[in-house]
């Protein structure tokens, strides 16, 4: 029977997974014989078996759709499967929408192992993209894996593999989602998109990256990177907290490897290790589940499953000390120690002054940052911090000097520019100087470094000099002893004399008061008008107004008048329209905007209220008019860092008004149109918070925030300025702009261009249909100024063409297809 002749046959076998789901012809190729028909049957049980051990899967087949809208946290009891999602073979994965905070969904392959802490995300769509719950994932016709939101059919992520064969999509039993062809040939898989874990048997390649997913529209500073001369663990771009001491060999680095025994290994070019670690548990044959991941902390840690404990134990991390991770307690924090380890604490507390703080939503650490130092009641202060040091964080700003400490405290606390100082008592005598707001920092008993941080001055009693404030008082010797009748005469005479020296004070400063206010009454109204640049904010009456605006005879715009003051200093003068709240909420709003003072804004100078005339604002003249007119007349289309400059300064206004003041004071008619310029151009944002504050009728029946609509006008002037032209108000991707700008401004040279498609890409993130996925104006600011790197938008947008056929546009990370 070995002698016998064999004939190369193929052979296509039924067979059906055992979830019932799918129906899926699986081919293989195998030999036939003249034997015995039992040797045939040997033989093809066994190519069977072999081929389900290799590859058992959990499959759908093309039209197979996941509906947020099925999701029901009820039916979810200890890891059973909810409506449609895909498992994989073994249950160990699962595929399908997941609930996030706040009623949001995620689609993700997560462990399916019974405990809901237990099931941790592997790999999310989009790198953690969120959506609504009428939200579908499907796996169209042409071979798309899709996600798109109903009933508009939006499309937020593609795999991008139209017209590729794909037949089906696959959940592997090792965690790797698949789209494959009818010859089981994998089109696309998970594994080669990774968001911010590993698998056994992933790798990661230059320019990949591992990144935590964001937190609502806010992305992750953390990043573990790997590039040509090594990987390490980043914040933003610029900060390197951790990396591998690597041997002096220059090999190219080829990828890192992620084992199922728990190693992690760097290789060369050559497949050559260059560097690895393992998990403690290495070796251990109890152990079969495992993974790497970079956590919101920071931190990247090699997990395993405790079978028995049935819980997550971490084998490896990178960092061991927790506080050395750059910024892990968020803002205005200090990373600590107690008894159970590392703590994130704030940098002060209410106990320091109640009116020293204000709360922040924004920082991430639940602690409160400081309010502008200019407002302090009283004068400054320094806040000792022993074996601390302190760190900014948005930008540095970090200025380096040789002083003593003494010599850096006393530096600080007379620049205005100084918030902060970490000084070394390590002998080495460097004070560096912190100049940003955005702080944070970590203390310990063995760090070699005294900080100080300026805060407002609290008042405090003034204690009585030595002594026990509770003991008894001394006697003392009375000069009139022994004669009554003239220690009273004495007493009453000094008495009369006290009562009768203040009584004629009293008079006299009222007589001198009263003939000052009478010498200088008919002053008053001409020294309001010509000292309005040195005074906070001056109330008019109508008519003064008439007199400063010449019966508003010079009109600059809509409801907006020029005016002169007697010292023929201009002003401008904008009529409020609409209906007006009361007059004691009009002061407070107006006293509240007089208070601001920015580079980028133009300053509020006074107001008028009188409902039955005209209520009006009062503002600085700037000189140079509206930036519409420079942007769209080509007058600096031939100057891409002049638009820039325009962009930075409105998102700096805009900065200061939404996080900076004690109050968010959103815009609410953000245009180019209410951008002006002065005499050395400096671009102003004028005609803010009038919308919120001042009109009753600004209250808006969108779902959106003010500062939400603030992003997305925004995101629509950064637009107008890169197209230079008033075309915004569709919708773009980021192909059609730059397609656009590429077309009509020749003249911009490769670093112009990769500067205008950073621009347009955080404009493209501003002006998304879904409030949660716009940036906050920090985040727009800093990738205006390139600290900060932005991905590929996503389109929320359907574009429709001649045929009135909708033509799906796809953008992002949609094409790569992470």
């Amino acid at each position: 029977m070995l002698e016998s002749l064999f004939i190369l046959m193929d052979f296509q076998i039924p067979i059906k997974n055992i979830k019932g789901k799918s129906f899926r012809i699986v081919s293989f190729n195998t030999f036939s014989c003249s034997c015995s028909a039992f040797a045939l049957v040997v033989l093809l049980g066994f190519a069977n078996c072999v081929l389900c051990d290799k590859n058992p899967m959990d499959s759908a087949p093309l039209g197979f759709e996941i509906s947020g809208s099925a999701y029901d946290s009820d039916s979810y009891v200890d890891g059973n499967r909810k409506g449609n999602n895909l498992v994989s073979e073994n249950g160990i994965f699962e595929f399908g929408f997941f609930e996030k905070d706040g009623g949001e969904f995620v689609v993700e392959i997560r462990y399916n192992l019974g405990l809901k802490t237990a099931n941790l995300p592997v790999w999310t769509v989009g790198g953690g993209v969120r959506v609504p719950i009428n939200s579908t994932l499907k796996l169209s016709m042409d071979g798309r894996l899709i996600l798109f939101e109903n009933p508009s059919n939006s499309i937020v992520w593609s795999s991008n593999t139209s017209n590729s064969g794909v037949e089906s999509v696959t959940l592997l039993n090792n965690g790797n989602l698949v789209l494959i062809d009818s010859q089981n040939t994998v089109i696309w898989e998970s594994f080669h998109r990774p968001t911010n874990t590993l698998l056994p048997g992933q790798f990661l390649q230059y320019p990949q990256n591992l990144r935590p997913p964001s937190t609502k529209s806010i992305t992750s500073y953390y990043t573990f990177v790997i590039r040509p001369e090594g990987i390490a663990l980043m914040w933003e771009s610029n900060i390197t907290y951790w990396k591998p001491n690597l041997s002096t060999s220059r090999a190219t680095i080829k990828e890192v490897r992620f084992d199922s025994n728990g190693v992690l290994g760097l290789y060369d070019n050559s497949n050559k290790v260059i560097w690895s670690i393992s998990s403690t548990d290495f070796g251990d044959t109890s152990v079969n589940l495992r993974h790497l991941r970079i956590d919101q902390d920071g931190n990247l840690r090699i997990y395993s499953w405790n079978n028995v404990l049935r819980s997550w134990k971490v084998g490896w991390q990178a960092v061991e000390d927790q506080c050395n991770v750059f910024g892990s307690c968020g803002l205005y924090s200090v990373c600590g120690y107690n008894s159970t380890g590392p703590i994130c604490g704030c940098l002060y507390s209410d106990s320091v002054d109640e009116g020293n703080s204000i709360p922040s939503s924004d920082s991430g650490s639940g602690c409160k940052k400081m309010v502008d130092l200019a407002n302090c009641k009283h004068h400054t202060s320094m806040l000792l911090m022993k074996q601390t040091v302190l760190y900014g964080l948005y930008p540095p700003h970090d200025i380096d000097m040789m002083l003593s400490e003494e010599s850096c405290k006393e530096y600080c606390s007379n620049d205005t520019t100084c918030l902060a100082l970490t000084s070394k008592n390590d002998g080495s005598g460097l004070c560096t100087l912190k100049r940003t707001g955005f702080i944070s920092g970590s203390t310990g008993p063995s760090i070699p470094s005294t900080s100080f941080l300026k805060v407002c001055l609290v008042p405090q009693a003034v204690a009585t000099k030595g002594g026990n404030p509770n003991a008894a008082p001394k006697s003392i010797s009375f000069p009139f002893q022994g004669n009554y009748r003239k220690v009273i005469g004495a007493i009453a005479f000094v008495i009369l004399v006290t009562v009768s020296v203040i009584l004629g004070i009293q008079m006299f400063t009222l007589l001198f008061v009263y003939h000052k206010r009478r010498k200088n009454s008919e002053k008053i109204v001409i020294g309001a008008k010509t000292n309005l640049n040195n005074i906070a904010l001056v109330r008019l009456s109508f008519k003064e107004v008439e007199e400063l605006t010449s019966g508003f005879s010079t009109p600059l715009g809509s409801s907006v008048f020029k005016g002169v003051l007697p010292e023929k200093m201009a002003v401008v003068v904008k009529v409020v329209e609409g209906t007006v709240v009361s007059e004691k909420d009009f002061v407070k709003a107006t006293a509240v905007l007089g208070g601001t003072h920015h580079r980028n804004l133009v300053s509020v100078k006074g107001f008028c209220f009188e409902p039955k005339q005209k209520v009006v604002l009062i503002y600085e003249y700037i000189s140079n008019g509206s930036a519409d007119k420079w942007v769209f007349e080509d007058q600096i289309e031939r100057n891409w860092q002049k638009r820039v400059d325009i962009a930075l300064g409105v998102t700096r206004a805009l900065a200061y008004l939404h996080t900076e003041c004690q109050l968010c004071i959103p815009h609410g008619n953000l245009k180019l149109e209410n951008v002006l310029f002065d005499e050395r151009m400096v671009p102003k944002l004028t005609d803010f918070g009038i919308k919120s504050f001042l009109c009753s009728s600004s209250s808006s029946s969108s779902n959106q925030s003010p500062s939400e609509e603030d992003i997305y006008m925004l995101g629509k002037l950064l637009i107008e300025i890169v197209l230079c032209g008033r075309d915004a108000a569709g919708d773009y991707s980021l192909d059609q702009v730059m397609e656009k700008v590429i077309i009509e401004q020749k003249y911009l040279d490769n670093e112009d261009l990769s500067g205008v498609e950073r621009v347009v890409r955080i404009a493209l993130w501003c002006m998304q249909n879904q409030p949660f996925l716009r940036p906050s104006v920090g985040e727009v600011m800093k990738v205006l100024e390139g600290t900060l790197s932005v991905d590929r938008p996503p389109s929320s947008f359907a574009y429709r063409y001649g045929d009135d056929t909708e033509k799906e546009v796809v953008v992002g990370e949609i094409e790569s297809g992470s």
